[in-house]
């Protein structure tokens, strides 16, 4: 909190640029580089994430966000417990891929790719785990050919991603039998949602880039929240969909800043997380060429190739 009140002032610090050929020069002010917290730094590292998935990770196939999400009984358990916020992108990863691989007859060794992050905050900044992911429309099957899917049953993978996340909280003693069954018998509304009609082609880049960003957006938008210095209250807005307002919450200063801090993923805690094909080992062995390759005209082309790996980090910044 202390780095974000500095972040962006030129009083707390900068960094003076010149250019080489006509000697202009410009100063930029340093930033704190914080996640989680700061709405500036969070944009730009939204921004590097989009454009490191687009050059370095997905391939040039048709790809949907898939959203998870969990009713309001077991949340809890996936705030105060961080750890198990990987066991539940695994647990989405498996109900995409059993899914598929059931529906992708004749595909030996058929395996999808996700790239899925967990995220922890509502509209309002309330108390809302999910996941997020990218994943392609299809996978390869043992010799790399691309199987296409035109549909998945959302109902079908609801129903397995509840099973598979009640059995990982039973089997860590967060969650009863009795409880389970009760979530179980829920069949009209579980609380349980499983969404892909989020869909890109390949060649839309833009949009890509965009919901890569919508991903790994920083929980706390400036542009939603007004300060009332009178009463010491903020009004936070939330976004409107369908057409529809979206409606505002009034907080006390102090409330809200606690709602914002409790959204701050904790140290060493993984946000992003890649699995199956976009697993970085698959990702380097099929560098290496370890792993057979796509088939011509389904392998991504891009202006880096021939590039160092440092190249390539250099040129994306």
């Amino acid at each position: 909190m202390n780095a974000y009140l500095d972040c962006g002032l030129y009083e707390s610090g900068f960094a003076r640029v010149r250019c080489t050929a006509c000697s202009e020069e410009f100063v930029v002010a340093t930033s704190c580089q914080k996640r989680g917290f700061c709405p500036s730094c969070g944009a730009k590292r939204a921004a590097a994430f989009a454009a490191f998935l687009a050059d370095e990770v997905l391939e040039e196939v048709g790809h949907a966000m898939w959203t998870f999400s969990l009713p309001k009984m077991i949340r809890p358990c996936f705030v105060h417990h961080p750890e198990l916020r990987g066991k539940l992108c695994r647990a989405a990863y498996e109900t995409v891929q059993e899914m598929m691989a059931a529906a992708a007859i004749g595909a030996d060794g058929f395996r999808t790719g996700m790239v899925a992050i967990t995220a922890t905050a509502g509209d309002l900044l309330n108390v809302n785990p999910l996941v997020h992911a990218v994943v392609p429309r299809g996978g390869w099957d043992c010799d790399g050919e691309w199987a296409p899917l035109a549909f998945v049953d959302r109902d079908a993978a609801e129903r397995l991603f509840r099973g598979k996340v009640l059995s990982t909280l039973t089997g860590e003693g967060l969650l009863s039998d009795e409880r389970a069954r009760l979530l179980v018998s829920w069949r009209h509304n579980s609380g349980f949602s499983v969404d892909d009609r989020v869909r890109f082609e390949p060649e839309d880049r833009r949009s890509m880039e965009k919901v890569a960003r919508y991903l790994l957006r920083p929980p706390l938008s400036l542009e939603r929240m007004t300060y009332s210095e009178g009463d010491e209250q903020v009004v936070y807005r939330r976004k409107g969909k369908d057409g529809r307002p979206g409606g505002e919450e009034r907080f006390d200063a102090l409330d809200f800043l606690a709602r914002v801090i409790a959204r701050i993923p904790p140290p060493k805690v993984h946000l992003v997380r890649y699995l199956g094909h976009y697993s970085n080992v698959s990702r380097g062995r099929r560098r290496k060429g370890t792993e057979a390759p796509l088939t011509p005209g389904q392998t991504r082309q891009s202006e880096d190739d021939g590039l160092t790996d440092v190249q390539r980090r250099a040129r994306r910044r």
